[in-house]
């Protein structure tokens, strides 16, 4: 409707003189059309007078051509005041297409054969600057100069000034400590660097969402999520009572503690989370991410995947293959009632005093993940743990004595395996006996490169996976480790 009206408004009003004048000029060509006619054909002269007119018209039609190109006239383009000097919405289209169709895509600075992309490398780089207008926008033009694209940027605001956090695209030939050195020249100071992947491309919100919805149907989760989140960090959960009854002494307060390199938040299940990471202080408003999923954590309460799997062994028999927590303490202290001291001395290397509360920090969510085996009764009959130990990954197996050498302690360790390898482990160790030669047959079935070595009377066997995807990506929560938990008890 609008351009309708807009046309209607730039055409010029219809007059009769018009007309007029259009049948005068018609008259007027006709006489002197017959006029040089009747001069042709019966005049002496009327060829040549024929020739010279041609070559009159001619000449007129050439200045005429020069002229409207000297001034830039062009006898199809419409008047100035239609479109107030700017190309219409059409003629814009048409253009573009044009040059589309026509012209090949180049950069402003490609010459006529552009060679191929330069190589790239990509940056995590955090930083701290004043909190004054301009300090980073001179961060930033720094950064332009030496030919860095900034993917994404977070800003952490300090009391003394704000953190700015960025995902970086460098050149391959600028260095980690120039990086650094012109950053600290444009005004950056605790300036800190590590090398990024494609997994960062992922933007925070998205990220933060992700592991939210993890730690929500998984309550193991959780230590995985705050290592994802905070990066290369070591996480301790000490819980409010040892092992052997004593009490820890650890209770952070509901709103937590941060202490620079140090968070200290309340544990949901009892206890305290203690995080660190000593190479770059947290900021405020890490602290208050971690402190939200620890929270989402406790309101949610207990919870593991109801995922389960019927296997059929080569007897005949089926066997239910689940994820088991701290509800399943009373069966898996029936099934240490029914196990010989052989079976619990191989997997404990020793009598175990208090297996009540063994067990229930075994299948805390904390310190791992536990897969549970039960008949078709409902009997538990063996269990299998992965246990977070600082950077190293434990495997632990024990098969109730009726159920041994048919193949469960095999399945097991090869679905711990699987899970070792989704969170990221590079490697997963067992400690074992040399006697035990079912745990070492199973260990040699995973067709995985074995190291061996003999510590304090007992076999460590690692078997090394698939390369980690990063050292920040690897999620795995300390606990003592099995020489310590002897000691222990």
């Amino acid at each position: 409707m609008t351009d309708v009206t807009s046309s209607k408004s730039t055409r010029r009003p219809h007059h009769w003189r018009h007309d007029l004048i259009e049948l005068a000029a018609l008259f007027t060509a006709v006489v002197v059309a017959d006029t040089i006619a009747k001069t042709v054909v019966k005049g002496p002269d009327g060829p040549y007078l024929l020739v010279f007119s041609a070559i009159a018209l001619a000449a007129t039609a050439a200045f005429h051509t020069w002229w409207a190109r000297r001034h830039g006239h062009t006898s199809h383009a419409p008047p100035a005041g239609d479109t107030g000097g700017r190309p219409t919405t059409e003629q814009a289209a048409v253009t573009a297409t044009t040059r589309n169709d026509t012209e090949p895509e180049s950069g402003p600075e490609d010459g006529p054969e552009s060679g191929p992309p330069a190589e790239t490398t990509l940056w995590r780089m955090r930083t701290t600057v004043a909190d004054t207008p301009g300090s980073l926008a001179a961060l930033c033009t720094v950064l332009a100069r030496l030919g860095v694209d900034i993917l994404t940027l977070q800003t952490h605001p300090l009391g003394d000034g704000t953190v700015d956090e960025f995902l970086l695209r460098a050149p391959a030939d600028l260095s980690a400590r120039a990086l650094a050195r012109e950053t600290a020249a444009a005004g950056g100071r605790d300036t800190w660097t590590e090398r990024a992947d494609t997994h960062d491309l992922v933007d925070t919100p998205t990220r933060v969402l992700g592991l939210a919805t993890r730690t929500a149907l998984d309550a193991a989760e959780l230590p995985l999520a705050l290592r994802q989140l905070l990066g290369r960090c070591t996480l301790h959960s000490v819980p409010a009572v040892s092992l052997t009854g004593r009490p820890t002494g650890e209770q952070a307060p509901v709103e937590g503690v941060l202490e620079e390199t140090v968070m200290r938040l309340r544990d949901p299940h009892g206890g305290t989370l203690i995080i660190e990471r000593p190479y770059l202080p947290f900021t405020p408003t890490e602290f208050a991410r971690a402190r939200a999923l620890v929270e989402l954590d406790a309101r949610l309460g207990p919870r593991v995947p109801r995922s389960q799997d019927v296997l059929t062994l080569p007897e005949g028999n089926e066997i239910t293959v689940r994820r088991a927590d701290q509800r399943d303490l009373p069966a898996a202290r029936a099934m240490h009632d029914r196990c010989s001291a052989r079976t619990l001395g191989l997997r404990y290397h020793g009598p175990v005093g208090d297996a009540d509360r063994y067990l229930d920090h075994l299948l805390s969510p904390r310190f791992g993940r536990t897969l549970a085996v039960q008949t078709a009764s409902g009997r538990l009959v063996a269990l299998g743990h992965l246990l977070w130990d600082g950077d190293e990954t434990e495997v632990a197996l024990m098969v109730e004595d009726d159920w041994q050498r048919r193949g469960i302690g095999s399945e097991l360790l090869g679905r711990l395996v699987a899970m070792a390898e989704e969170t990221g482990c590079d490697s997963v160790y067992a400690v074992t006996q040399s006697s035990n030669t079912g745990m070492v047959a199973a260990m040699r079935a995973l067709n995985l490169p074995l190291d061996y070595q003999i510590e304090e009377g007992t076999l460590v066997i690692t078997a090394r996976l698939a390369p980690a995807p990063r050292p920040a990506d690897r999620t795995r929560q300390e606990q003592p480790s099995e020489g310590a938990r002897r000691a222990e008890r």
